[in-house]
């Protein structure tokens, strides 16, 4: 697949890709911005018109902001264990929930991992509660309790940026009517036009010199965690990735474990989430991500061995089927 992506985008459109999925410009026109600065030969249209190419071939999933989590709005993750038999109807009726904004099958007994994001943490369950009604199946409810490192920024070229920056918790914020337009509005991603602000503020009622000084606000206050390319992991060669899970009862050693993982290059989220006895007794989670199994498995079997993590109680969770990423949906 990354060889097939080589051949249908150009190397700059890659470079492009891979150094604006974070730091996306908060001006006018962005885009024009972007050409201007790039040591690439490239003019505005061009630009966009390779972005849109991108998008199609779904390597660019969209343009948008990556909150951080519980700022705007209310998420947690899911999981159901579903009979082979049942699989693609449950997946399917999981998926058609639009606070449903990822929906993975992992190799586990709890095959269906899935993330739900609302406004507030009642309307998370009330999702919850509609499919244990509607398939019978009690989902798993592990909200986050602590981060640790969440960045799905991928650097796929040779020499692509791998730092990490670490910032105090961000506010959880007590969003207005007007806000709650916003945040809506950036859920499906900005547009890939001259003036996507422009657009953005129109689809919500406000002004774009408005949007773009609380775009920065939020940025500055940490609550928008990313602003820039999402791009799909998957389409770029990341073809393996497993959610690798252990159970740490003391809470002193589970937080010394965690900081000691969240500075692995190959861990991409890492945070705590709390057991569900006795069906799910893990609390610390990572997720590691790969071009091959071969090098999947390395990485774990070393972090492991580097980490003394051997002797405790874990899952390793590959991923095995997609069939949902999209933002999360926070505001109406």
């Amino acid at each position: 697949m990354y060889r097939d992506i080589h051949s249908s985008l150009s190397p700059r459109t890659l470079r492009l890709l891979d150094g604006y999925q974070r730091d996306f410009p908060l001006v006018s026109r962005p885009f024009l911005q972007l050409a201007n600065d790039s040591p690439d030969d490239w003019n505005e249209a061009e630009l966009i018109g390779q972005l849109q190419q991108a998008r199609r071939l779904g390597v660019l999933s969209r343009l948008g902001c990556i909150f951080a989590p519980n700022t705007v709005g209310s998420s947690t993750l899911a999981a159901l264990a579903v009979p082979p038999e049942r699989l693609e109807s449950v997946a399917s009726f999981v998926s058609s929930h639009v606070e449903v904004n990822h929906n993975y099958l992992r190799a586990h007994h709890f095959n269906l991992w899935f993330v739900v994001a609302a406004e507030t943490a009642a309307e998370v369950a009330q999702v919850l509660s509609r499919i244990y009604l509607a398939t019978g199946l009690k989902p798993l409810n592990l909200p986050l309790l602590r981060e640790y490192h969440v960045d799905l920024g991928f650097s796929f070229l040779p020499d692509g940026d791998q730092s990490r920056s670490k910032s105090p918790p961000p506010p959880s914020l007590m969003l207005n009517w007007r806000e709650r337009r916003l945040v809506s509005a950036l859920s499906a991603g900005l547009s890939l036009t001259e003036r996507p602000y422009q657009q953005l503020a129109e689809a919500c009622g406000w002004q774009e010199d408005d949007v773009l000084q609380r775009l920065a606000h939020w940025q500055k206050q940490g609550v928008i965690r990313r602003l820039g390319f999402v791009v799909s992991h998957r389409e770029l060669g990341y073809k393996a990735n497993a959610m690798c899970v252990w159970q740490i009862d003391d809470p002193a050693q589970r937080e010394a474990v965690a900081l000691r993982l969240a500075e692995e290059a190959a861990v991409s989220l890492c945070y705590e989430r709390p057991a569900r006895l006795p069906e799910w007794p893990y609390q610390l989670f990572c997720m590691i991500h790969a071009k091959t199994e071969d090098q999947l498995q390395q990485q774990l079997d070393d972090i492991s061995q580097r980490h003394q993590l051997k002797h405790l109680p874990s899952a390793v969770l590959p991923s095995l089927r997609r069939y949902t990423q999209r933002g999360a949906r926070y505001g109406r």
